[in-house]
């Protein structure tokens, strides 16, 4: 009789019950149903194997992360820390924050050192590359205090689109916060799918509101939340498996399942 583990291929409602979706049996259930797709297709055989380090698992359309190795981590940056691994000019980085991981973590995308908020650590790499290429374009949000009393006509400006010097760029959604007004400055929260390097800045800058503070408060289907300044926490399960969902839809499959 085979081994259940074949060159790293392990039966697929084997690894079902390890990653938490169900026990084996209703595992098995999902699968004669046909609600289990690997690396894209339908999978309704239940000798089926696949290898959790390489293909791509989804149940009832949701990605589920089957690789026990790969780990996926929230920061909330705090402002004065560049986002690199390590600054060759010796100003404060991300290793502070990834160096209480065993894993070896880096950064999805960068922020700025002048801005704060969500920020992922990973150490799947398929991930990171999905999410940080400028051509998937995940939505970001941003709330900026900037200088100045905001009118409504200029929300409108930045929605409609802004030129700069890269070419044209328009917010999917901006608002004025209610209760942000103050007799100097404004808070403004901005949502956008560009990848442009301080695009939220030179947004404004355009339209004479400079930022005094930003903070991103959304990646894709992550928020920040409540998590302090300077504090590391795990994807929930709903989290990863939301992002996971996201990113492959735009990403590339794996292997074909045997």
């Amino acid at each position: 009789m085979p081994a259940d583990d074949d060159a790293g291929r392990v039966r697929l409602q084997k690894v079902m019950s390890a990653a938490g979706i169900a026990s084996r049996r209703v595992s098995e259930e999902l699968i004669a149903a046909g609600r289990v797709q690997v690396n894209g297709q339908v999978v309704t055989e239940l000798g089926s194997r696949i290898d959790p380090a390489r293909d791509h698992l989804t149940v009832d359309g949701v990605a589920v992360q089957i690789d026990p190795t790969r780990r996926t981590v929230m920061l909330n940056k705090p402002t004065g820390i560049v986002s690199s691994l390590k600054d060759e000019q010796g100003r404060p980085d991300l290793s502070r924050f990834t160096s209480r991981y065993e894993e070896r973590l880096f950064n999805v995308g960068r922020l700025d050192a002048d801005t704060s908020g969500l920020l992922l650590l990973t150490n799947d790499g398929e991930l990171a590359h999905v999410l940080a290429h400028p051509s998937f374009g995940v939505q970001k949000t941003y709330v900026a205090l900037v200088r100045g009393k905001v009118l409504p006509k200029t929300v409108s400006r930045l929605t409609a689109g802004v030129e700069l010097a890269d070419g044209i760029i328009a917010a999917d959604r901006a608002r004025i916060l209610p209760g942000g007004e103050r007799a100097d400055s404004t808070l403004v929260e901005i949502t956008l799918h560009s990848g442009r390097n301080r695009v939220v800045r030179r947004m404004l800058d355009e339209v004479g509101h400079p930022v005094q503070e930003l903070v991103r408060r959304r990646f894709g289907p992550l928020s920040l939340g409540d998590l302090p300044s300077g504090a590391t926490r795990d994807l929930t399960e709903p989290e990863l498996r939301a992002l996971l969902t996201l990113a492959r839809a735009h990403g590339t499959e794996g292997a074909v399942v045997r």
